[in-house]
């Protein structure tokens, strides 16, 4: 209470300055990049006092950080080239905007075309593509011998894992993981902005 501003932490100064814009009660709050610099911790805090503020009163966020976006907003706008490519509530813009997932898998005990083959007839499968260990984040112990980490793309509103699964196994394969990728409001941000383009 009795320090200046400038010696409080970045955290702090964020805290005086929504305390500051408060004063007046303002219906509209505007936030520009309101977690850039803090730590962690410091964020955490932040974002839980803006949810606090949006209880009461209407918080506009401008920012580039889209898993923020995903924590603490309610309704998303993403302009392109001066427009608005999207207006949508949080929870609705990845399932209307997002498509297809994927499926990694972590096995052992195939053939790299033996399960291309095997996992390209799976109903909902759109692709199958089998990672460079290299390229892949995988799990695997390293004494695994010709351990396979494959990427499988599946058709919206289907899932395979169950079925992938016990197939894999009724072939005497060895199973280490299943993963589903869902796509992400930044894979959303980026086909809206630039088609999908890398």
């Amino acid at each position: 209470m009795h320090k200046n501003i400038s010696d409080l932490s970045r955290g702090y100064r964020q805290r005086v300055g929504l305390a500051h814009a408060l004063m007046n009660d303002p219906k509209i709050l505007i936030l520009d990049e309101p977690t850039s610099g803090l730590d962690p911790n410091q964020i955490i805090e932040v974002r839980s006092l803006i949810k606090e503020i949006g209880k009461t009163r209407t918080v506009i966020i401008s920012t580039h950080i889209l898993s923020e976006v995903e924590m603490i907003c309610d309704r998303v706008i993403i302009i392109s080239r001066g427009k608005i490519a999207a207006d949508s509530p949080t929870s609705e813009l990845r399932s209307r905007y997002a498509g297809n997932s994927n499926v990694i898998v972590n096995l052992s005990g195939a053939e790299k075309t033996e399960f291309e083959n095997f996992a390209s007839k799976i109903e909902g499968v759109t692709s199958v593509s089998v990672l460079s260990l290299e390229d892949a984040e995988n799990n695997l112990p390293k004494e695994i011998e010709n351990p396979i980490v494959a990427r499988i793309g599946v058709c919206e509103n289907f899932e395979i894992r169950n079925v992938l699964a016990q197939k894999i196994i009724s072939n005497g394969w060895n199973l280490y993981s299943l993963t589903l990728q869902t796509n992400t409001l930044e894979d959303v941000f980026k086909t809206l902005t630039t088609g999908g383009e890398q």
